[in-house]
């Protein structure tokens, strides 16, 4: 009987302390009652985010980086300078994009996939690229270099939608995987 009583206890405390990080998923019940959340990360669902950084690259789900990486990545100097272009946006477009990642970083998300991105990046510098993340490199060690850098279809681990056919959806999975033909 105590048993029982500790873990709804647990259960109970994990309502109510665990409901600020799952706000970023719209409700802590939307939350818990979303299966897809056990695998993957939160997709994009903020249009102003999709239109402005998706128009030059894919607009990768904020999951994929924690909150550090992100504050790092989109202040008006580093935009000026972002990875070699300018992508300087206006103070109300910057401070709604950025207000949106903030919210979905990897390290605000219960979804599994960006708990193991915020674990990996807890420590240390904040990875500026996504390619940096620890995790991402474990998890895309095994894929010949051939099938990435030397695939004209890929040519870089950062055109995540290339290989992942639901990365629009958010999800990662090995069972979505399609390494486009060198052809």
């Amino acid at each position: 009987m105590k048993k029982r009583l500790n873990i709804g206890a647990l259960f109970a405390a994990a309502l109510l302390l665990g409901s600020g990080p799952a706000a970023a998923e719209e409700s802590f019940e939307g939350w818990l009652l979303n299966f897809q959340r056990t695998k993957e990360v939160k997709p994009v669902s903020n249009k102003r985010y999709q239109e402005e950084c998706g128009s030059c690259h894919y607009a990768y789900p904020a999951g994929l980086l924690p909150a550090k990486s992100w504050e790092k990545l989109l202040t008006a100097e580093a935009l000026k300078k972002h990875f070699g272009d300018n992508a300087e946006l206006d103070a109300a477009t910057l401070q709604s994009v950025r207000d949106y990642v903030l919210e979905n970083s990897a390290d605000k998300s219960w979804y599994k996939r960006s708990r193991k991105i915020a674990r990996a990046t807890a420590e240390g510098e904040a990875p500026l690229r996504i390619t940096e993340v620890s995790y991402i490199k474990r998890v895309h060690r095994d894929i010949p270099e051939a099938k990435i850098k030397g695939n004209k279809n890929v040519k870089s681990l950062s055109y995540c939608d290339k290989c992942h056919m639901q990365a629009d959806k958010g999800v990662f999975d090995d069972d979505t995987v399609r390494i486009p033909s060198q052809d």
